[in-house]
């Protein structure tokens, strides 16, 4: 399905322990460029997110918001450091004997030395987390999706509106050309009469220049490859895949036919049929800026 580079998912999840929820949004960019923006403690995860997140997303500029909320209780513990402990009364005990002071240190007191009972946090589990990070994540980035396939609908009737439209106005442009001819030659005939006068007109030499005439203006082979290129475009909107950039570089040579049937116009009604498919031309690419 035709999708739009722009979007927005969403999808939150609450447990006894833990609340995760995940924003996506994502605006126009040539490239894939992921922003992931997580809480302190999750930043370990940052790696599993984007390679979740590519499995959705092929381009776009596209920015993530993770928040996460502990509803568990004080995960930090009260650690007991033995070995500190033992230094403190050791020394305080060769202070003792050294100075000959009675050594009156009660466990109190010795507890309330600098890291002999030291605040740590609890071990993790980080596996459980992963997988509970990660479904939000799938559910948010499916629901960004949806929101661009949604998009991407609306983008594609609207292409497909301007596509046809410039078909009728190729095909009014085939319809016109050999009037064109017909035209000048009639001219060409009255205006090489009226210099002669009575002389015998000379068939062969107004052949000649009406043949030049034509050869000079012709654009068959311009309208048949747009008609070619605008086929194209139309087929490829109805594929799965990626289309973005095949859709522009598409759209670039429309354009250059485009631009070879107006340099090459001399007729008033040509010309101007020709700055409409400019003009439509650009609109569409516009348009295709918008598609993954």
């Amino acid at each position: 399905m035709l999708k739009s580079m722009t979007g927005f998912g969403r999808c939150e999840m609450s447990t006894q322990v833990r609340k995760i929820i995940v924003e996506i949004k994502a605006v126009n960019h040539r490239y894939c460029d992921l922003s992931i923006k997580l809480p302190k403690k999750l930043n370990y995860f940052e790696v599993g997110i984007r390679s979740v997140l590519k499995e959705y997303i092929v381009r776009g500029k596209v920015d993530v918001f993770v928040t996460y909320e502990d509803y568990a209780q004080s995960k930090q513990c009260l650690k007991y450091n033995e070995d500190i402990a033992t230094e403190y009364y050791n020394y305080l005990e060769l202070i003792s004997k050294t100075f000959c002071l009675k050594n009156d240190i009660t466990a109190y007191a010795l507890s309330r030395y600098p890291d002999v009972f030291t605040l740590g946090e609890q071990t993790v589990d980080e596996k459980e987390i992963w997988e509970q990070l990660e479904s939000v994540v799938r559910k948010a980035a499916q629901s960004f999706v949806t929101a661009r396939v949604q998009e991407g609908q609306h983008l594609k009737k609207d292409l497909i509106g301007k596509l046809n439209e410039m078909l009728s106005q190729v095909e009014a442009i085939e319809t016109r050309t050999p009037s064109i001819v017909e035209e000048y030659r009639k001219k060409l005939a009255a205006k090489v009469q009226d210099l002669l006068g009575d002389n015998k007109l000379d068939e062969s030499i107004l052949a000649t220049e009406i043949t030049i005439y034509a050869d000079k203006i012709c654009v068959d082979e311009e309208t048949v490859r747009l008609k070619s290129h605008i086929q194209h475009m139309l087929d490829t909107l109805e594929t799965d895949n990626s289309i973005g950039r095949k859709l522009d570089f598409i759209a670039q040579e429309m354009n250059r036919e485009a631009n070879t049937i107006l340099s090459k116009a001399s007729d008033l009604d040509v010309s101007n049929i020709a700055i409409d498919l400019k003009t439509g031309i650009e609109k569409i690419r516009e348009q295709i800026q918008n598609i993954e």
